[in-house]
Parts: structure tokens; sequence; C-alpha cells
């Protein structure tokens, strides 16, 4: 099924701009969707990347506060 839908001229024009040889409209919308799709993935991984080294810090700070606290004598 064909949809049709409607642009502003400003839209329509950098569409224009993003078309590469007798490119359909459909096949940029496509290929933006594309790109977005790989960005997302690819913030998705970074994120994942940054809390896993975050958690090892976290994981090395706690080791070194446990030895700590294991030579300080907390009773008052």
């Amino acid at each position: 099924m064909i949809t049709t839908i409607q642009l502003r001229e400003t839209v329509k024009s950098e569409l224009d701009k993003l078309k590469v040889s007798n490119e359909t409209y459909e096949e940029v919308i496509l290929n933006l969707m594309e790109i977005a799709e790989q960005y997302e993935r690819r913030k998705r991984s970074l994120l994942i990347e940054e809390c896993k080294r975050m958690a090892e810090d976290n994981l090395r700070l706690t080791k070194e506060w446990a030895n700590t606290d294991a030579k300080i004598d907390w009773e008052w």
C-alpha cells in the first residue's frame, strides 16, 4: 500500500540534498532510519562499556576501603 504524506517545501528540499542520483524519497527516509538505528546501537554499546568501567572502578574502590576498614579499630 502506498501512502501519501505531506511535507513542507523546506523538508522536501533537505531530502533532495540527501538523494543520491535517482533515489526516491522513500529510499532516503529508509537510509536515514538505518543511520538512526545504527547510532542508537552504538550509543547503547558505549553506554554499556562505560557502565562496565564504572563498575570496575567501584569494585576497586570498595576493595581499597575494605582494606582500610580492616585496619581501623572502630570501637570507641
